[in-house]
């Protein structure tokens, strides 16, 4: 986390299942009329990615590659979420449910012999706890619900050493319109930008090391539970 690379990477997902509109691509796309307006000049670049294991995959694995991003902010829709959610980690095994193309994950995992779960470098919990939304509520999770958004984040974390986060925002509403869930991701990109790049990171780490460890393949039995 030394050099400073010049982007940070936004996705969301297209339709799926029922879901013929994503809020989260509709977020995203709201977001890129807004921009990040952070404090720090970075360019922002947003992608739509496919409700698809295999797609998923290789869009991700060029996103690190070929963008090398500071930071990769994965945006996905909870069908079932009243307010924004902020996940902290991402697990390897568990992936049952088909994608759109009615594809599952070999043995349900990400990557054979992965460990079990990775944490994002970023406390999710310290951004949870920073920001404010007038109209949203934003909470924090450890449990990203194994299927395509679940997979994406763990793979992100993977290839970018934890630079990646994920949230879930729920469906769009007459009372969560696109436009409010756009400057809610910009508020919460900010302060994941501001918390990133806290000179004190690595020392909160090494005091919560059985919540979340810096990823490089580390296991963290303990993103389960609550600090």
């Amino acid at each position: 986390m030394d050099s400073q690379p010049s982007c940070v990477v936004v996705t969301g997902f297209g339709p799926f299942r029922q879901h013929l509109v994503n809020s989260s691509w509709e977020a995203v796309k709201e977001l890129s009329k807004l921009g990040l307006n952070s404090d720090v000049k970075v360019e922002l670049r947003i992608l739509q990615l496919p409700v698809d294991y295999r797609e998923v995959k290789q869009r991700v694995t060029r996103i690190w590659e070929d963008l090398r991003p500071q930071l990769a902010v994965h945006i996905g829709m909870d069908a079932s979420a009243k307010a924004i959610v902020l996940e902290q980690c991402a697990k390897n095994r568990g992936y049952r449910d088909a994608d759109i193309r009615g594809f599952r994950p070999a043995r349900g995992e990400c990557l054979p012999d992965g460990p079990e779960v990775i944490a994002s470098e970023v406390s999710m919990k310290a951004v949870s706890k920073r920001v404010a939304v007038e109209g949203v509520e934003v909470t924090f999770s450890r449990d990203a619900g194994r299927y395509v958004c679940d997979y994406t984040y763990y793979l992100s974390l993977h290839h970018g050493n934890g630079c990646a986060v994920l949230i879930h925002v729920p469906p769009l509403s007459r009372w969560l319109p696109a436009r409010l869930l756009g400057k809610a991701l910009q508020v919460i990109i900010q302060a994941t930008l501001k918390e990133l790049r806290k000179p004190d990171l690595k020392a909160w780490f090494a005091e919560n090391s059985t919540a979340a460890i810096p990823a490089q393949g580390n296991q963290l039995g303990d993103c389960f539970g609550e600090n």
